[in-house]
């Protein structure tokens, strides 16, 4: 497998770029939109890494459904005016504040190129995963049988967060209606 290097660097940095405006957009909504793009150009690495079943599961489940979530419970709270403005922040804290990103963006760069990590597959070779019949068919083996409970907490992660956003927006219409 070989992948282009122009199209890896040009996924690689919207996916960058579009991390950056999804923390310093004040609109929430326009950082949703931003992180929608964030999975467009993950899904087009996981298409040049030959993984088509991810990468359409990635512009399906997180840019679909996921993105969709995030928008509605954004306009369910209302939360589509800024709370926090960063304008009438102390520039001592948002030096502080960028000082501490570079020493971790430093620190993680750092661990990733001394450390000697190989990527284990495990049974997860190109040759298994073909003789086994594909992408498809080992995702799915796994999610459905050793992976399950993982798969349903997230489900039942997501119900929870949907109805805590509804009683936290019903509790706001009633205190907003009884003054």
């Amino acid at each position: 497998m070989s992948i282009s290097p122009f199209f890896f660097y040009a996924f690689a940095s919207i996916a960058v770029i579009c991390s950056l405006f999804v923390i310093l957009k004040k609109n929430p909504v326009a950082s949703a939109f931003s992180l929608v793009l964030v999975f467009f150009a993950f899904a087009g690495i996981y298409a040049l890494l030959d993984a088509h079943l991810i990468a359409a599961l990635q512009i399906f489940v997180y840019a679909g459904a996921i993105m969709v979530l995030f928008v509605f419970v954004i306009m369910l709270l209302n939360a589509d005016v800024p709370s926090f403005d960063m304008g009438r922040t102390h520039l001592g804290l948002k030096a502080v504040a960028g000082l501490l990103s570079a020493v971790t963006l430093g620190i993680f760069i750092w661990t990733f190129k001394s450390s000697a990590w190989n990527a284990a597959l495990g049974p997860f070779t190109g040759d298994a995963i073909e003789a086994s019949g594909g992408n498809t068919q080992v995702i799915s083996e796994l999610m459905f049988s050793e992976y399950i409970l993982p798969f349903e907490l997230t489900s039942v992660l997501l119900l929870a967060a949907i109805i805590g956003a509804v009683a936290i927006a019903k509790r706001k219409l009633s205190v907003g209606r009884s003054q």
